[in-house]
């Protein structure tokens, strides 16, 4: 939850408000809003992926409290590119609203319309290219190509009388793309002309030195790895990086092999890229994964979701032998993604797993089979160089990266007061080129869990941490309201606590006797009795077993 929470003022005409909902402090459901004129515009919503300390969480989603009285003035939500983190919150968005229109490049509203397809929901869309410039309600917008690790990514700037903002999205500055589509540093530098007052810029990669190096490097590892493996080839990757899998399939055909898309998410983005002409996969190349168990084992690649550890996605089911296919002895499996901050373990266990079966594991850490898709400091130092903007406020990433980012400008000549280090819910208003925090909204985390949106507390999940870590005991007496005195019970029985339990039997005369005296001081309610037997058993539990398990207690009136 933020700090310091104060409520903002009234927004004064002139005067552009914006507020990111998610994205800072955590690399994940990136979502920021720019209020103008009474009108709302909403760049991103996305999804961030639950950690091991969230146990049973499927997704967590931006906290929409802030505009969910207000989502008949939002004017459009702008998608700057289609990877999880910035488009997968926005079905439960339109769930509020089903009208409010989506901004974005061809791949990306192709990709988020197959999500709310599922959701049974048909948007309003609109398709835009980079040069081109959209009227908006209040905002006139102008749309930059950006080259990030999917296709057809976007920057945006954002122009009010208030002043001129750009957010970069996620980007890199590779110079030698795949689909030859580079960050366009001369619109930038146009933009820097005409003057950038408030700059959003990706700090994913801001702590990390020097410039990220090109895709092109990664080709010529993924052709060795595939050629010297004797059997089957598995490839975990991110199911939208479409350049990762275009390379994958090259490398596949070069070396007479095949290729089988596994995941559903995999599978539907792949098609999704293929239609549209992203992919390019020669005639007789992919082939159905259920037929390609029948091809010799040194003729298949098969390209699959799970590079994060995922328990339910392919490579988990694969290394924990619950998957048709059964990695083994002469295996190679490629993990061909980055690491997300918070998934090392589970991607370490899956890795573990995988080589227990005798898998031989190429992974970023032993080879070079993966390149990230954003800026490292050296290129975030050129933007602010050629952007000289009057204000930045560095997003997308744990404190760190946006501390790291912060520095960097500040490296480059911009005033630190002029530099926003923010949370999400932060609230800053631009004027007269000068932008200042004037607000800390009240935000949280939304969980979803199941078919359930923003039931899960915080509270509720500490309950199954302890139910997972320390166990579970149940108590149940039942006693004279009159006397205190236990006519039945205590019934005692324990889970993930003892291994039997008699183990409680030493702590039932404390509890028949700690009713007893609460009885005699006049204490009637059973809810206060069960609270005794809760202290009585939790404190014995402690000092014995050294355990907290989860107590409760039932005490029953005769």
């Amino acid at each position: 939850m933020p700090t310091n929470v104060f409520s903002p003022p009234a927004l004064e005409p002139g005067t552009l408000r914006v507020y990111p909902l998610g994205g800072l402090g955590e690399v994940g459901r990136n979502m920021t809003v720019f209020e103008y004129d009474g009108k709302l515009l909403v760049v991103d919503c996305g999804v961030l992926f639950p950690e091991e300390h969230q146990p049973g969480v499927d997704l967590i989603l931006p906290d929409f409290e802030p505009i969910r009285h207000r989502l008949d003035d939002i004017v459009g939500v702008v998608l700057t590119h289609g990877h999880e983190d910035h488009i997968g919150a926005v079905p439960y968005l339109l769930k509020l609203k089903r009208d409010i229109p989506l901004i974005g490049s061809g791949l990306t509203l192709a990709l988020i319309e197959a999500k709310l397809k599922e959701h049974r929901i048909r948007p309003f869309t609109l398709t835009v290219t980079e040069g081109q410039r959209e009227q908006v309600g209040p905002f006139d917008l102008e749309f930059i190509a950006v080259n990030h690790s999917i296709p057809d990514a976007l920057a945006v700037a954002v122009r009010t009388p208030a002043g001129l903002v750009l957010a970069t999205g996620d980007f890199k500055m590779d110079q030698l793309p795949l689909d030859g589509r580079i960050t366009d540093l001369r619109a930038f530098s146009r933009l820097g002309e005409e003057g950038v007052d408030l700059f959003l810029v990706d700090s994913t990669n801001a702590d990390v030195p020097g410039f990220t190096p090109t895709e092109r490097g990664i080709g010529p590892v993924l052709d060795q790895v595939i050629s010297k493996s004797p059997r089957r080839v598995i490839v975990a990757s991110f199911s939208s990086h479409v350049h990762r899998v275009q390379q994958v399939v090259d490398a596949a055909a070069a070396n007479g092999r095949r290729v089988a898309f596994l995941g559903r998410s995999m599978v539907r983005n792949m098609t999704i890229a293929e239609n549209l002409g992203y992919l390019n996969v020669p005639d007789g190349v992919l082939i159905d994964y259920k037929k390609a168990q029948d091809l010799p084992d040194d003729r298949i690649v098969y390209m699959s979701t799970g590079s994060q550890g995922e328990p339910m996605a392919v490579l988990s089911r694969m290394a924990n032998l619950e998957h048709a296919i059964e990695p083994g002895e002469g295996d190679t499996v490629i993990l061909a993604s980055s690491q997300i901050p918070g998934n090392e373990n589970a991607i370490y266990r899956v890795i573990d797993g995988l080589t227990k079966l005798g898998a031989n594991v190429v992974h970023k850490g032993n080879a070079k089979v993966h390149v990230s898709g954003h800026a490292a400091a050296g290129e975030l130092l050129y933007c602010y160089n050629i952007l000289r903007p009057r204000n930045v406020l560095p997003v997308h990433g744990e404190y760190r990266h946006l501390m790291a980012n912060a520095k960097l400008a500040q490296d480059t000549g911009i005033p630190a007061e002029r530099t926003i280090l923010a949370e999400n819910g932060t609230v800053v208003d631009l004027k007269n080129g000068v932008a200042e925090v004037v607000g800390q909204l009240d935000i949280g985390f939304v969980y979803v869990d199941g078919s359930t949106v923003g039931e899960i507390t915080d509270a509720d999940l500490k309950d199954r941490r302890i139910l997972g870590e320390e166990g579970f005991i149940s108590v149940i007496v039942v006693v004279d309201g009159k006397t205190g005195r236990v006519v039945s019970g205590p019934d005692i029985h324990a889970r993930g606590v003892a291994e039997d339990d008699s183990v409680f039997e030493g702590v039932k005369p404390k509890i028949a006797a700690a009713l007893a005296e609460a009885v005699q001081s006049g204490t009637r309610d059973n809810h206060a009795l069960s609270q005794v037997v809760r202290r009585t058993i939790g404190r014995w539990v402690n000092q014995s077993l050294r355990r907290r398990p989860m107590i409760v207690p039932v005490v029953i009136e005769a």
